[in-house]
């Protein structure tokens, strides 16, 4: 297995929730020689310095300063986001419901439901325990890697239609099962089980941010083992490339950034979200701490560059006709630069242009990706974080298939494309 998956297949088993996503992102970053900074802090940056500063636990930015020999200096944006279409646990969640103990969820973002039934699911998250200092709980992580639920199928001798098509609804039928209840209904199991994994008394906790996620593991398939099936390709493909093409890069100058936002899935507009002022706040704090004014921040954003990094649809072959007419992006023949005229994908084509001279000079396979005329897609952050942030701004991503499954496939060889592009970009 090369580096570039052996970091992308323990990043997909360690980041099971955007928290710890963030965490599993911090520790690749301070093997790299980064120094953690705080928001409410006074920053001193040095040349060539290597830093990053997270925000609510789940968006974390991460910045090389290289040499200020400019008064502007360029300045390279990679954006992808830290979530994931799942299932989230509500609060009083314990349900009971003919002798088994149940677990109350909502839908987070557009998951494909079907896809959760019968797979052994587990907990992961943050929980807020009660503290001395009323304004600071103590905030515990959790990540059970041992199978916890399962949300069964019925039966095909019981719905003789399944295989037309059935409806699922997420309030009745995406409820997972936790276990087995006594004669006398066992109150506050979950929680129970909380205060034991987290070695803490039932009643401290006050609230908590869980998720219900798919413990399948990475794997490879197919003839010449050129396909990953796996759980949170989307997005944690661009999520690695961004921190490998950051870690890695050698830039001579400038300043190279990386935004890893929370909630996308879910619109974007929330204080970690790609839709708030964070991105730009970083920046004038940047830029502050090296003595610039708020006039040269705003003069240094009309010769940015923000790669907004998420995954394309790649050709399904039992669907085919699903697809574009012209532009058919296949699964391991490199990432996807997407375009819309609806500008749900940032689409440019100056700047289009330029990923794709960065490609063709560094020998990088690239296709293009556009929907169907007749059928909208999704959107990405890249249009909603340079609105806020007016600067030049392309979305790319790696080809998947059975995109918001709970376990999706991806070509292996595209995880290299993607992770050379973003590393020849922070050097361009």
């Amino acid at each position: 297995m090369e580096q570039t998956e052996q970091k992308l297949f323990r990043l997909l088993e360690k980041g099971t929730s955007a928290v710890l996503v963030v965490r599993e992102a911090e520790r690749q970053l301070k093997e790299a020689g980064f120094e953690e900074l705080q928001f409410n802090q006074t920053w001193g940056l040095s040349e060539n310095g290597k830093y990053y500063v997270k925000h609510h636990d789940t968006t974390l930015f991460a910045f090389t300063t290289g040499e200020q020999a400019e008064p502007r200096n360029k300045i390279r944006i990679g954006a992808a986001h830290t979530d994931f279409p799942c299932l989230r646990i509500k609060p009083s969640p314990d349900v009971s419901a003919g002798g088994y103990g149940q677990v109350n969820t909502e839908v987070y973002g557009g998951a494909i439901l079907n896809t959760w039934l019968d797979r052994p699911l587990s907990i992961s998250g943050r929980v807020a325990v009660e503290s001395k200092d009323v304004m600071h709980p103590d905030m515990r992580y959790l990540s059970v890697e041992r199978p916890l639920f399962v949300i069964p199928n019925l039966a095909i001798h019981m719905n003789r239609d399944v295989n037309k098509g059935v409806e699922l609804n997420k309030q009745t039928d995406m409820l997972p099962i936790l276990g087995l209840l006594g004669e006398e209904k066992e109150e506050h199991m979950l929680m129970k089980f909380l205060a034991e994994e987290l070695k803490v008394e039932e009643e401290k906790i006050l609230d908590y941010e869980l998720w219900v996620y798919c413990m399948e593991e990475p794997r490879y398939l197919g003839r010449q083992q050129e396909f990953i099936l796996s759980p949170r390709l989307d997005n944690l493909t661009s999520v690695q490339a961004l921190l490998t093409g950051l870690t890695e890069s050698r830039p001579a100058r400038g300043l190279n950034v990386v935004a890893l936002f929370d909630h996308e899935e879910v619109g974007c507009y929330t204080k970690q979200g790609a839709g708030s002022m964070m991105l730009l706040n970083l920046l004038e704090k940047i830029h502050d701490s090296q003595g610039k004014s708020a006039a040269q921040t705003r003069e240094s954003l009309y010769d940015a560059f923000l790669l907004s990094l998420d995954v394309a649809h790649g050709l399904h072959p039992n669907q085919m006709g699903k697809m574009d007419i012209t532009n058919k992006p296949v699964l391991g023949k490199g990432l996807c630069i997407k375009e819309a005229s609806s500008q749900s994908y940032a689409t440019d084509c100056e700047a289009v242009a330029v990923v794709e001279q960065i490609c063709r000079r560094n020998k990088i396979p690239y296709q293009k990706f556009v929907n169907r005329s007749d059928m909208p897609g999704g959107g990405t952050l890249g249009s909603i974080a340079s609105a806020i942030l007016p600067v030049r701004t392309v979305d790319v991503g790696v080809p998947l298939l059975a995109m918001h499954s709970a376990v999706e496939t991806m070509g292996a060889a595209d995880m290299k494309s993607l992770t050379s592009l973003v590393t020849a970009f922070f050097q361009a």
